[in-house]
């Protein structure tokens, strides 16, 4: 993780009577299997906390390295839980520089990732823009694009479901640990499973599908919170992330699928229990009936506990979508500097 008594991530905060500052999205993706998820666990208060087990401590921490003039206080535009990853996502954050003039962007970018990179830290920053201070990342987003991988094995792979190591006996390629949902079990039927997702498609009250809220507030009661629309789920045949021999011998052994879900929002942990859902029906653990159920008669003792909560690490946030005009900044871009 990141080292604290660096000099250059130990400059503190002073304050300043003409206060302009620069709002910046900051587009990046990362592995989350090292990290307790992206949003920063500790409470900021007077004090100068530091939290490197989550991405966006570590992000906060690294922009430290341009010494603006204002506390760092990132915003995120997706939250994601502990193990999984992101492809493409964003936050925004405002900095104020001693001269009052913006920062360089693809100094920013590549600043950012040089530090990062010193670090070992599985985060890589994609771009960096600037946007007007009305933009946010997360209010501003249309919507938001994951995708599942999943690995099932083909019936010459499958082990005896007797076997109670039976998902680690079986031949997994190393490329792949904590990066897909490995499914053992011959029973499994892509067809059923496809036919299965409509049923989640469009607007339902996903109140089934939802873990216990982690925050408790006034929105979160509403009793439309857990309303919500799912506009897509396209499964396509996937590929291995393995190289060499190791993804021959992969292919040979898996059918690889990618479960793309887009919607504009979701409930916590709402994704893997769709796509456990998903499993279970195209493992014959549960009916089709029984997930219409779960779909049309929403309630959290609904849940049928013979579906298993997919893995963390075969989710991906791949895309966070904005209009294009909202991240239009105005001003003379000539006027940024280094």
């Amino acid at each position: 993780m990141l080292s604290v008594g660096v000099q250059l991530f130990t400059s503190t905060c002073i304050t300043c009577n003409l206060k302009i500052m620069y709002r910046y999205l900051i587009e990046l993706s990362y592995m989350g299997t090292r990290f307790r998820g992206i949003q920063r666990n500790i409470i900021k208060s007077d004090k100068l906390y530091i939290d490197t087990t989550t991405v966006q401590g570590c992000l906060e921490l690294a922009l430290r390295v341009f010494r603006p003039v204002n506390e760092i206080n990132t915003v995120l535009s997706s939250r994601t839980d502990s193990g999984v990853h992101a492809l493409h996502t964003a936050i925004h954050v405002d900095l104020q520089r001693n001269d009052n003039t913006p920062y360089d962007v693809q100094t920013i970018t590549g600043v950012l990732n040089r530090t990062l990179s010193k670090q070992n830290l599985p985060i890589r920053i994609l771009n960096t823009r600037l946007v007007p201070e009305t933009f946010h990342c997360r209010y501003n987003a249309l919507g938001r694009t994951y995708l599942y991988r999943i690995a099932v094995a083909k019936p010459n792979l499958v082990i005896s479901n007797d076997s109670k190591n039976k998902n680690f006996e079986a031949y997994l390629p190393v490329e792949e640990l904590d990066r897909c949902f490995f499914v053992q079990d011959s029973s499994f039927d892509v067809q059923r499973f496809i036919e299965a997702s409509h049923l989640l498609v469009g607007r339902h009250d996903f109140r089934t599908f939802m873990s216990s809220v982690r925050e408790k507030n006034a929105r979160a009661s509403h009793p439309m919170f857990t309303v919500r629309n799912i506009d897509e789920i396209n499964v396509k045949p996937g590929k291995t992330v393995a190289v060499g021999s190791n993804a021959e011998l992969a292919e040979s052994l898996y059918n690889y699928w990618d479960i793309e879900i887009k919607g504009k929002s979701f409930l916590y942990k709402q994704v893997r229990r769709m796509i456990g859902s998903l499993v279970a029906v195209a493992t014959n653990r549960i009916t089709v009936k029984c997930l219409y159920e779960m779909v049309t008669i929403p309630a959290k003792h609904n849940w049928n506990h013979r579906v298993l909560l997919s893995p963390a690490f075969g989710l991906y946030l791949s895309r966070v979508h904005y209009n294009v005009k909202d991240m239009e900044f105005l001003a003379n871009n000539s006027e940024t500097s280094t």
